[in-house]
């Protein structure tokens, strides 16, 4: 059946899937179980496995990360820096990352990211008091670098490894599953790194890369049709050129590409202020604070695609989801702001990342289904692009308004919860009329 699947109808099917828009998926009775895509389709079940299994490390290593840091100096800027260096890199990295993933091989990218990150995350084992925070500061850019060109092939390869009826279940899928090793990475970090200490932690990621990699390597992707030719630095420019062009071209493509990045500009700064709260929880062990309230998160973003997927399965209805979902998350948000600092606020943090985890799983079928492959991966790096900057910005700005005291962490929590109900209003009252007249015009 796999076989059938990567030459046969199965590959005719997705070309006619694309050529025809977001059309022919508009409703959830034409989606497959989540069950039978896993049984069904090899492919698609390896690299999910590969996503396990790195995802798990990853989240175990993040929680033992923000430890450290807070261990070795206290400062919420410090901190900032931190998720700053897992963001700035990718935003300059993914332009580029985005070329090679339209021009080489996915697989061996995905494959080569997976071994060099196992060797990166080696190296905090060399981070020992603040004097090595530098050090941290490059590997964790080198990993994020790594992480960039990984993530544009993976979002790119799952339509061709897919049905057009299995390319939102897929999508969904993957989404629950990063938010439920999320949840449980989180909480299982931070216990593991108070009882086993950081450098086991470092190590276990490490070994979760070689992991994913092993998977990777036995997954069948189908060739593209993208260019597969080397070029110079002045043809890379043009052609990245040529995927910013492709979004304003298709004004389509390019309001989707802008959804992520627009819950980010409350949302980004909210997530930051999670690894501050967490030793307002859990004073005398910060790191399962943070772990919790993470964890919590991961819950969050795992059950709104589902509920999502429910609730609104006609895809006309969706771009109003992601405008009324980004002021979701800001109200909930609020709550946390003026609420006790105690374990109640673990269930408005698992509300406020519900609509986050619909906005990113449903923006992301849009964008798949809207762009053709030979753009798919220049797009994705885009989107990430926009996205890691305006994290990066918003993260920034709240980190030196703590590290000044010019806010409380309360103040800055309703603050940026402000920002997330405006942001939504204003994506209701721009994106969304444009969105109904692109649907009136024939396709």
């Amino acid at each position: 059946m796999i076989g059938q699947l990567d030459q046969g109808d199965g590959v005719s099917t997705r070309r006619r899937f694309l050529d025809q828009g977001d059309s022919s998926v508009s409703t959830q009775d034409q989606s497959i179980g989540y069950l039978a895509l896993l049984r069904s389709n090899q492919n698609f079940r390896r690299i999910w496995l590969g996503d396990m299994a790195s995802l798990l490390g990853d989240w175990f290593a993040t929680i033992a990360l923000y430890t450290l840091v807070r261990n070795l100096t206290g400062s919420p800027l410090a901190m900032g820096l931190v998720l700053i260096t897992k963001l700035l890199p990718w935003a300059i990295a993914s332009p580029f990352a985005g070329l090679l993933v339209d021009r080489l091989d996915r697989r061996w990218l995905m494959i080569g990211s997976d071994l060099l990150r196992a060797v990166v995350v080696l190296g905090f084992l060399l981070v020992n008091d603040a004097g090595d925070l530098p050090l941290l500061y490059l590997l964790i850019a080198l990993q994020v670098i790594l992480g960039a060109v990984f993530i544009p092939a993976r979002s790119a390869v799952i339509p061709n490894v897919t049905s057009p009826r299995e390319l939102l279940t897929a999508n969904t899928l993957s989404a629950a599953t990063w938010s439920t090793l999320l949840a449980v990475g989180a909480a299982l970090g931070g216990f593991a790194t108070a009882w086993l200490g950081t450098q086991l932690v470092f190590v276990l990621d490490s070994a979760s890369y070689l992991i994913s990699a092993w998977f990777i390597l036995r997954t069948r992707i189908p060739a593209t049709d993208a260019p597969k030719r080397p070029s110079t630095l002045a043809a890379a420019l043009t052609d990245i050129a040529d995927g910013w062009r492709h979004m304003r071209r298709f004004p389509r493509i390019g309001r989707i590409a802008l959804t992520k990045a627009a819950w980010s500009l409350g949302g980004g700064a909210q997530v930051f202020m999670l690894t501050l709260l967490g030793e307002q929880l859990t004073p005398d062990e910060p790191g399962i604070g943070i772990g919790l309230l993470y964890a919590a998160r991961g819950l969050g973003t795992g059950l709104g695609p589902i509920a999502a997927r429910i609730w609104v399965p006609r895809q006309e209805h969706w771009p109003t989801l992601l405008g009324l979902g980004i002021i979701a998350s800001g109200v909930a948000y609020a709550a946390v702001g003026w609420s006790p600092w105690n374990y109640g606020i673990l269930a408005l943090v698992v509300l406020g990342h519900m609509p986050s985890g619909a906005n990113w799983t449903f923006s992301t079928v849009l964008l798949q289904q809207r762009t053709e492959d030979r753009y798919r991966g220049r797009v994705f790096a885009t989107e990430w692009l926009l996205l890691t900057c305006t994290n990066s910005t918003a993260i920034l700005v709240v980190s030196l308004l703590l590290e000044s005291a010019t806010l409380t962490l309360r103040q800055a929590i309703v603050g940026s919860s402000a920002v997330l109900v405006a942001t939504g209003l204003l994506w209701l009252a721009t994106v969304v009329p444009q969105e109904r007249q692109a649907a009136e015009v024939p396709q």
